[in-house]
């Protein structure tokens, strides 16, 4: 009887002790690789630039929607920067920073690289030079070497205040390419008639020389800009990446614009644009 009672005793005990590994096993579960959160990826940003950085149209009104920009958005229509480093790294959750400015130009960059500095971030992305370009007409261009000067103005104030934090900076997309794909289509010629960068789109159904010649010099001057923009960055130093023209060489197409003004992205512009540039800055 004592015997009986003992080995019961045993098998209780046994089967208490594998319960409770189990159920600890089940509370606390060993972390899985895809759930342990990469050490190089951030944990705050924030997005310098423009209207293309400010998601602006997207939200069908010609006003900025952060929620689908390319860098800081939020929204599932974009695999954004932030949403993808969230994937890996949910502690940037809320800590996304969109200071980038509709009509923005490189000498407003730097009062938007002391925000960035203020909220103590850990990744920084910068598109600037469109608005530089797409003046009303090719004499009111931002000198080379006066957008240069404002772009090193802005990183100075972001290497100092955040010596440790990763800088991208994005290539200017190729405006001209805008021209291509749309000075045949009614739609768009209708739209860029209210005052869309003149100096490239105005008469864009002109073949003649002088028409051609102004948007060749648009061209020209955004070649200009991406090539300062890389050597700044290589100025900067090694917490700077420059997206190689990865955003210039993209081949936007009409499905890629906003309906209202055939000049900004669409959320599959806004899409393409993340996708060009995040392997850039986390291979």
């Amino acid at each position: 009887m004592h015997g009986r009672w003992t080995t019961a005793l045993l098998v209780v005990a046994a089967l208490v002790g594998l319960a409770c590994k189990e159920g600890t096993a089940s509370a606390d579960p060993e972390p899985s690789a895809g759930s342990t959160p990469r050490g190089d990826l951030p944990s705050s940003m924030a997005a310098l630039g423009d209207s293309v950085t400010s998601g602006f149209g997207t939200c069908l009104a010609l006003v900025k929607c952060h929620r689908n920009s390319w860098s800081t958005g939020e929204s599932a229509r974009v695999d954004s920067h932030y949403r993808r480093i969230k994937d890996d790294n949910p502690a940037i959750d809320g800590r996304g920073y969109n200071y980038s400015v509709p009509g923005a130009r490189a000498s407003g960059l730097t009062a938007q690289a002391r925000q960035a500095v203020q909220s103590k971030v850990e990744y920084v992305t910068v598109l600037i030079g469109a608005n530089d370009a797409c003046r009303t007409r090719v004499g009111d261009m931002t000198p080379v070497e006066s957008f240069r000067s404002s772009v090193d103005e802005a990183l100075a104030v972001l290497k100092k205040g955040l010596p440790k934090a990763r800088v991208l900076v994005v290539s200017v997309p190729d405006l001209n390419r805008l021209w291509e794909i749309g000075h045949g289509d009614e739609r768009a010629i209708k739209a860029w008639s209210n005052g869309i960068c003149p100096a490239l789109l105005a008469n864009p159904t002109s073949t003649a020389k002088a028409d051609a010649d102004r948007r060749a010099a648009v061209g020209k001057r955004v070649d200009a800009y991406n090539s300062q923009l890389a050597a700044a960055c290589k100025a900067y130093g090694k917490r700077c990446v420059y997206d190689g023209g990865a955003v210039h060489k993209v081949r936007f197409t009409l499905d890629m614009l906003n309906r209202l003004d055939y000049f900004h992205p669409d959320t599959e512009g806004q899409h393409k644009l993340a996708e060009v540039t995040f392997g850039r800055a986390f291979r």
